[in-house]
């Protein structure tokens, strides 16, 4: 039991968040980097030798050099057992960040340091407010010109509404950036020769009252350093485990990930002050990641991560016990048991077979098409299901179409593979087949990645129609007739993969008007299946 009770224990799983361009996948390569996995860090938009980042494997991601899926990456560090969590920063994908954080037990917000705080960071920092996740700050790219320390804290505090406590603080920034101070230790680290970022370089480390210090960083360096560190330590919060845990309270750090600058330092301090895997919610309760009982849930599902077999990956974040290859579950949706086969830790899209993983793991199992996001999966006696992920209604519509008819089959399993992994929802017309269908996106770019992948991985050219619709409506009533609705001219009467009856709508004011001429008539925003919990 010790055994099952320490692994759990050494295991730390986190997701990155971050606007898009703040340099997150960049970080999460010098992680691996840290972590003895890759000899030479990648990039996102690197030169034509260059490697590209590891965890942007699709082929999309590296001729766009940005991330449209989430990944997830394992290693080993300082004698812990990490995951990382890699989302997508561009709005457009943000569904599958939400689903993500469902799955982490903390976040890594990433600022660019001439930025500050940017919209899509707000947005993904509300649903970790909401989850009540503790939330880690890496301040970005400080070996470009960045906006005043002082200024992004203020930043951070007023636009998210979190108090701010800098374990480590900049010395200058831009071609000055000489290094960090570390509050905790009073010592100076400075960098150098770190290959513009692909080797891990050397540091050095002064304390404050060193003479060398001058000569490293000069003098004016030192005194604005002595000078800031006083008024922080008057002004600024101080550093309190509880309110970090309650996600009250953001641990700030400096750093270049691109040069490497700060990223040990805190990968380090990160380990120290987040915790093991916590209980999760249930229908029956918390669920205590030390019970011998195996659970899990499926947050995510990727298809066609191996061109050769055309396979479909289930993502599971194991939640309490422990997993072993082809051990049998119950199914908790399905009703029955499964065999949990073919589990693989991933490198993004290289991955290893493995024999067994811990509570905090996130795996990925073959899924022959049985799961769904959202899935919970357990061996214990009782039943339960995991709190629901929630689903986002589309904004946007278009009428898809294969053009070659004869490839109805692969446009059909193609369509079929992309919606069940949550990127799109597709919707049917009332009395046609399945010739043409709607296809409903929360963020247009969504659309091009659609396009892409079918071309790319099912050979099917398609054409593209939009439609002006921007509201959607489930239609609660049971064993309704579509047909008797009287709707307005604007309106158009779909259901989705699952034969639910939906309305799509061009403007609010239509919505009104079909309720008000249809009595009885119930719409709801969100489809029956999220709102179970």
């Amino acid at each position: 039991m010790a055994n099952l009770k320490d692994e759990i224990t050494k295991r730390r799983t986190f997701a990155i968040i971050s606007h898009p361009d703040a340099g997150k996948t960049t970080l999460t390569e010098k992680f691996l980097l840290y972590g003895g996995q890759i000899n030479q860090a990648g990039s996102v938009k690197g030169k034509a030798t260059a490697r590209h980042a590891v965890s942007d494997w699709m082929e999309i991601e590296k001729q766009r050099g940005i991330s449209v899926t989430s990944s997830v990456l394992q290693f080993e560090y300082g004698g812990m057992c990490i995951n990382i969590l890699d989302t997508p920063g561009h709005q457009d994908f943000s569904e599958d960040t939400y689903r993500t954080l469902m799955a982490a037990d903390s976040a890594v917000m990433v600022i660019d340091g001439a930025k500050g705080v940017e919209p899509q960071t707000r947005k993904l920092f509300k649903v970790c407010v909401m989850r009540h996740i503790p939330i880690f700050t890496f301040i970005n790219k400080m070996d470009r010109d960045a906006m005043d320390t002082f200024e992004l804290m203020d930043d951070i505090e007023n636009e998210l509404g979190i108090a701010t406590c800098p374990i480590n603080w900049p010395i200058g920034s831009g071609k000055s950036f000489k290094g960090v101070y570390d509050r905790n230790t009073k010592n100076v680290l400075t960098f150098s020769d770190t290959m513009k970022g692909t080797k891990e370089g050397e540091e050095k480390d002064y304390p404050i009252d060193d003479p060398d210090l001058i000569a490293a960083i000069g003098e004016d360096m030192r005194d604005t350093l002595m000078d800031e560190m006083e008024l922080l330590d008057g002004a600024g919060a101080p550093f309190d485990q509880k309110k970090v845990d309650a996600g009250e309270l953001t641990p700030v750090f400096f750093g270049s990930a691109l040069t490497n600058f700060g990223v040990e330092t805190f990968l380090k301090h990160f380990l120290k002050m987040t915790t093991p895997p916590l209980p999760r919610k249930s229908d029956k309760g918390l669920i205590d990641p030390y019970s011998e009982d195996f659970s899990a849930f499926v947050f995510k599902i990727q298809a066609n991560m191996n061109k050769a077999h055309r396979d479909r990956i289930a993502f599971m974040r194991i939640c309490s016990g422990k997993f072993t290859a082809g051990m049998t579950a119950f199914h908790v949706q399905e009703g029955k048991d499964v065999r949990l086969s073919q589990p693989q830790q991933m490198m993004a899209s290289s991955r290893k077979m493995i024999e067994e993983a811990y509570a905090g793991d996130i795996i990925g199992i073959f899924d022959p098409g049985i799961y769904s996001i959202g899935d919970t999966l357990t061996t214990a006696k009782e039943h339960f299901k995991f709190e629901g992920i929630p689903t986002f209604a589309p904004e946007h519509f278009c009428r898809v179409r294969q053009v070659d008819t004869m490839k109805r089959k692969q446009f059909m399993k193609g369509i079929m593979q992309i919606a069940q992994e949550g990127a799109i929802q597709i919707f049917q017309e009332y009395h046609t087949g399945m010739e043409e269908i709607i296809v409903g996106v929360v963020g247009v770019l969504q659309f091009d990645v659609l396009k892409f992948r079918l071309e790319n991985e099912y050979n099917v050219d398609i054409i593209m129609e939009n439609l002006p619709y921007e509201y959607v409506r489930w239609v609660e009533n049971k064993d309704i007739d579509m047909d008797t609705i009287v709707g307005t001219s604007d309106m158009k009467k779909v259901m989705d993969l699952k034969g639910r009856p939906l309305l799509l709508f061009v403007n609010e004011w239509s919505i009104g008007m079909v309720e008000d001429r249809n009595e009885g008539l119930e719409l709801a925003e969100f489809g029956q299946e999220q709102m179970e919990y």
